[in-house]
């Protein structure tokens, strides 16, 4: 049986497929390739972070949109802790979302 996929997946997806005994069929992206499907595989693992139904779904549906998030960072030369350093820097600046404020409108 085969089964198509064609979408990004994590570095060790190869190894566990041919352990388990399967042939997987796969290339390389090349620089524009992969820039596009870390973008698609972003937008696919916030949608199952949507639709997860359970706090063990979620938590892991967030642990790969972490990992994509930081993979997209470091596409454009960034290390993990520029990421982190900007995101500090944005919460002291403008704060988190905690506190759950809903904008409704400004009135100049």
């Amino acid at each position: 049986m085969r089964k198509i996929y064609n979408k990004l997946v994590r570095d060790n997806i190869i190894n566990i497929i041919e352990k388990s005994g399967n042939k997987a069929k796969f290339h390389i992206l090349n620089n524009l390739e992969y820039k596009k499907e870390l973008e698609l595989k972003l937008l696919e693992e916030y949608n199952e972070f949507i639709s997860a139904k359970t706090k063990e779904e979620k938590i892991n549906e967030l642990a790969d949109m972490l990992e994509l998030i930081k993979c997209n960072a470091n596409y454009y030369g960034f290390t993990d802790e520029d990421l982190i350093d900007a995101c500090n820097k944005k919460r002291n600046t403008n704060g988190s979302f905690k506190n759950k404020i809903f904008l409704e409108e400004v009135i100049e």
